[in-house]
């Protein structure tokens, strides 16, 4: 339930009641007694749906623009009837005035949004550096990047450019900020005692994730726009996603920034393609979506406008995924080709060690070295192969080639391969 208030400008007091009894609605009247511009108070309580449709019909009606509109939630609505009905409060769908101030409150002043969002980037790129995914969480909830999102898709949606402005200012700033404190972060921090010596930031689990992104990594961005948009419309659960939008952008935006302090071009290219994609996914879902639940501009002159703003707008962003796409395309088939060069290479070791004609060796995989850049230059994986052998037993001359032979049949890759044989005695074998 919404309370509907209108405050009438001295002199239109008739003409708007005219308008209030046309439409057939139930309302209060309340004189209003100070020397301002407005003479009474008209009070509408009115279901959630439809406060749009009311507001609409107003204004179609004459409702002028000096009239303003007050739109309050109601906890809980009560009849004067004999059986004193409750009619809940809650509702489906704000109207099109409550959807751009919630959009406008949740995009906070400029200054208060630099500070969280620098205070969340130190935090994220501490939790990247130290391995933390618990840190990198907590670095979300204070990442306030949900309102510039949903600022700048309102915006648009109800023909509001300087809103939509705002909110395309504060999410490509926001970033910006982010990639610039985390690299400055690691710049600092890079070869004190802090951090491990010669730290290789793509060895960190949490980093490798985000620079190891695939076509699964838009499912992420794509839900946390819908639910953007749900949680907006039906004032629901903003603070959790906000996390989840936060999520998607902040900590690949960190490892950018430290691929940066690193002098890491590669690390920079992934991780900066996954924030472009995630960014403009969130911005289209969170377009899409708003539109196809009916929200539109009041004025009709600027529908068609909208409509064609949206559509301009939606179309560059679908381009840009799309080439962006090509990047996480390549490297989603590119991390499935290192991790089965890794699997078959396990598994032909562990067939040398069946087969009877190595039946003196054992063999280990002691590393493989073969990475995303290996697969799109055909350079040969580099291979590390521990084989124990009983002492004072030979190994032929070309047995690094026996070897290298094998593992490269089975993955259909060339390898340079490093045996290192290693006499073992082992005690306690066969006995009864």
């Amino acid at each position: 339930m919404r309370l509907v208030q209108l405050y009438i400008p001295r002199g239109e007091r008739p003409s708007i009641l005219a308008s209030l009894d046309a439409e057939g609605v139930e309302y209060g009247l309340t004189e209003e007694t100070s020397e301002g511009a407005f003479e009474a108070i008209a009070s509408i309580p009115v279901p959630v749906d439809s406060v749009d449709s009311l507001l609409s019909r107003l204004r179609d009606g004459g409702l002028h623009e000096d009239v303003r509109i007050v739109v309050v939630g109601v906890e809980a609505a009560v009849s004067g009837g004999p059986e004193r009905e409750q009619v809940p409060a809650g509702g489906t769908r704000l109207s099109r005035d409550e959807l751009r101030s919630r959009a406008i409150d949740l995009a906070p002043a400029t200054s208060t949004f630099l500070a969280l969002l620098v205070l969340s980037s130190v935090i994220a790129t501490a939790g990247l550096l130290t391995n933390s995914a618990a840190t990198i969480i907590g670095a979300m909830v204070v990442a306030p990047l949900m309102g510039p999102a949903l600022a700048a898709s309102v915006g648009v949606v109800v023909h509001d450019e300087t809103l939509a402005s705002r909110g395309v200012f504060l999410q490509a700033g926001g970033l910006a900020v982010t990639v610039a404190t985390a690299a400055i972060i690691g710049w600092v921090l890079r070869g004190t005692v802090l951090l491990p010596p010669g730290l290789d930031i793509t060895t960190i689990p949490e980093v490798d994730e985000r620079i190891s992104p695939t076509l699964l990594s838009l499912f992420l961005a794509l839900g946390s726009g819908a639910a953007a948009v749900v949680s907006l419309t039906r004032n629901v659960g903003t603070v959790l996603v906000g996390v989840a939008i936060a999520v998607a952008l902040v900590p690949p935006a960190a490892t950018a920034g430290l691929g940066i302090a690193w002098g890491h071009t590669t690390v920079v290219l992934t991780s900066g393609t996954l924030v472009l994609v995630n960014l403009l996914a969130i911005n289209l879902t969170a377009l899409v979506l708003l539109w196809a639940l009916g929200y539109r501009p009041h004025e009709i002159d600027h529908v068609d406008r909208a409509i064609r703003r949206l559509a301009s707008r939606s179309a560059v962003i679908v381009v840009a995924i799309a080439l962006l796409t090509i990047v996480l395309a390549g490297v989603t088939v590119g991390t499935y080709q290192t991790a089965s060069v890794t699997h078959d290479i396990d598994e032909e070791l562990e067939a040398m060690n069946a087969d009877p004609a190595f039946e003196a060796y054992v063999f280990h995989d002691v590393g493989v070295e073969y990475d995303l850049h290996d697969v799109y230059t055909d350079r040969p994986g580099e291979v590390t192969v521990l084989v124990e052998r009983p002492p004072g037993e030979g190994a032929p001359d070309d047995f690094a080639d026996t070897v290298r032979e094998r593992l490269e049949a089975a993955t259909g890759t060339d390898l340079v391969v490093a045996v290192e044989l290693v006499d073992t005695q082992r005690s306690g074998e066969g006995d009864p």
